[in-house]
């Protein structure tokens, strides 16, 4: 009962942020200065949820592996001040914990390494038990579609029921332009299983290079209809501590999202288009249908005059066909231009009925 919600409740949260959710912020918090420097230079009428790394996974150790609980403060005064959603990684329940202890956080993820591990993911999912934040679950780290929608159902089981997904790219076995690959096909499958679940794309961690951002983001959102984006801002990224390349300035994710919104709304004026296009493709087969069966009747006219003897051209019917549209022009009240175009179709049409008529071989 529990896994068919996850496969059948439509995800409503996503309509909050008219289907289009932007999450921009540093890759973690570093100290107070930045943290509020950046959220001041993120300009909320393109981002919606500021986000910040308070412990950061490290790959090894001695790396910088975040600024732990204290960068709570920083993002309480974020919230006040500017007045952003939050969002942080949670990698266990002792995070699950501390977050909710706090009172400030309204969205949690999970991030690749946690969801790879279902102990850790279970975890998470029964200290987070019936929550009604919004909970997003990265993809795993290799791709396995099955692990990824089994997170999901974990969550489900708990009764939280306000979640996404991010795709964030999978690792690498080899050299690639990519810092993860996107492997767009496993999103797409996701997307294709599970369609009312929202799908944010993490254009910052696939790409792992900022020239690239703007590229994943636009084939993200515009060729494969994602729900939004999560893109790492920093104040000052080369001083970042972690993950400088992929971070850009707030200025920047700006200007991607303004970019994005005027090739959507391209996309909704070619959507309007194609309505009156299929209209048009409908009455043109219906045209092709009708001149199909006039045919068809012409050579059953021409099979009646040559077996009576009947003269194939009859001007007396023309003129009545004439009388006719002249009758219409009145009533549907078309212009003289239009009533000059159908003299000419008709025209065409009158002589190709008597070329039919001339041939016809009994």
């Amino acid at each position: 009962m529990k896994k068919n919600l996850l496969y059948t409740k439509s995800q409503s949260w996503i309509k909050k942020f008219n289907n289009l959710l932007i999450i921009s912020g540093p890759c973690s918090a570093e100290n107070e200065k930045q943290v509020l420097e950046t959220a001041k230079r993120i300009d909320k009428k393109y981002v919606q949820v500021f986000r910040s790394g308070i412990w950061k996974p490290r790959t090894r150790p001695n790396n910088f592996e975040g600024i732990g609980e204290i960068g709570f403060n920083w993002l309480k005064k974020v919230k006040e001040k500017f007045k952003f959603l939050i969002a942080i990684e949670i990698a266990n329940s002792k995070h699950v914990e501390i977050a909710l202890k706090h009172n400030v956080v309204d969205i949690f993820w999970i991030g690749a390494r946690s969801t790879v591990n279902p102990f850790t993911v279970q975890e998470i999912a029964e200290s987070l038990s019936g929550t009604d934040k919004i909970v997003l679950v990265k993809n795993p780290i290799n791709p396995d579609l099955e692990l990824w929608i089994g997170s999901l159902e974990r969550l489900i089981n708990k009764n939280i029921n306000n979640i996404g997904v991010i795709h964030r790219g999978f690792s690498n076995f080899g050299k690639s332009k990519y810092r993860n690959n996107p492997y767009w096909k496993i999103a797409l499958e996701f997307k294709k299983n599970l369609p009312n679940i929202p799908i944010i794309c993490d254009p910052s961690h696939i790409s792992g290079n900022k020239k690239y951002i703007y590229e994943l983001s636009k084939k993200a959102i515009i060729d494969f209809g994602f729900n939004g984006l999560m893109i790492e801002s920093h104040c000052n990224p080369s001083k970042a501590l972690s993950d400088a390349n992929q971070q850009i300035i707030p200025e920047k994710v700006s200007e991607i999202v303004e970019l994005l919104k005027i090739e959507l709304n391209q996309e909704k004026k070619y959507k309007i288009l194609d309505l009156f296009r299929y209209q048009i493709d409908e009455i043109d087969e219906n045209i092709i249908s009708l001149l199909y069966e006039r045919s068809n009747v012409s050579k059953n006219i021409g099979k009646f005059k040559k077996r009576n003897n009947i003269n194939i051209i009859q001007s007396k019917r023309w003129e009545k066909i004439i009388n006719n549209f002249n009758d219409l022009k009145e009533i549907l009240g078309y212009s003289e231009n239009f009533k000059k175009f159908i003299d000419e179709l008709y025209k065409i049409i009158h002589d190709n009925s008597i070329f039919i008529q001339k041939n016809i071989k009994l």
